[in-house]
């Protein structure tokens, strides 16, 4: 369940920054921002208090083209990037675009998981930063966006969890995510970005 969630905000991180002016400004992208070929690898590990290694990998996204459309793959499915741009219609979004620094928003989501366990998410956002972090695949101009609050889903699951996500506008998509649930802590960190020359 657990990489199921983090797959819904991965899907919903790249609808991410389009363009980021000098003051940390940066607008949602659009189609024509990605292109055939471009490739973002992450890898992950989700550890408890106790050091039980829950999940522990490495994810792959790539931009393929079929039949004349963009798509996204992951895992097995291929998204339409068509999909993944749209304007997120809330009023309470992952995202409330466009990014800036200090900007503050409530973010609500209710879930189903694959196994069918149904779950919300209630978060506090701010973006903290923008400026240079470095992960594996390289260094970033990153905004730094913090979500604190509670995660309960139907099997009587009930968590605070603070979020911090490092988002940058060069890549569309976050470069590296820690999560806190209390007694687990998920770490991904992206290792390569490519795209065509």
């Amino acid at each position: 369940m657990k990489s199921q969630i983090v797959l819904i905000f991965s899907i919903v991180m790249l609808s991410a920054c389009k363009s980021s002016d000098k003051f940390g400004i940066a607008q949602q992208p659009t189609l024509p921002d990605y292109q055939v070929g471009e490739k973002w690898v992450w890898k992950y590990k989700g550890v408890t208090t106790e050091g039980e290694v829950r999940s522990d990998g490495t994810d792959t996204r790539e931009i393929v083209n079929i039949n004349g459309v963009l798509g996204m793959t992951i895992g097995k499915d291929t998204i339409p990037v068509s999909d993944i741009v749209k304007p997120e219609v809330s009023e309470t979004p992952k995202y409330d675009w466009p990014l800036e620094v200090g900007k503050k928003w409530k973010y609500e989501n209710n879930w189903t998981s694959q196994d069918g366990t149904t779950g919300n998410q209630s978060h506090n956002a701010e973006i903290l930063s923008y400026q240079e972090e470095t992960v594996e695949a390289g260094t970033f101009m990153a905004y730094t966006i913090k979500y604190t609050g509670k995660t309960t889903n139907s099997r009587g699951y009930s968590a605070n969890e603070e979020e911090v996500w490092l988002y940058a506008p060069a890549v569309k998509n976050f470069i590296k995510l820690t999560q806190n649930q209390g007694d687990f802590l998920y770490v991904e960190e992206l290792i390569e970005y490519s795209k065509p020359k």
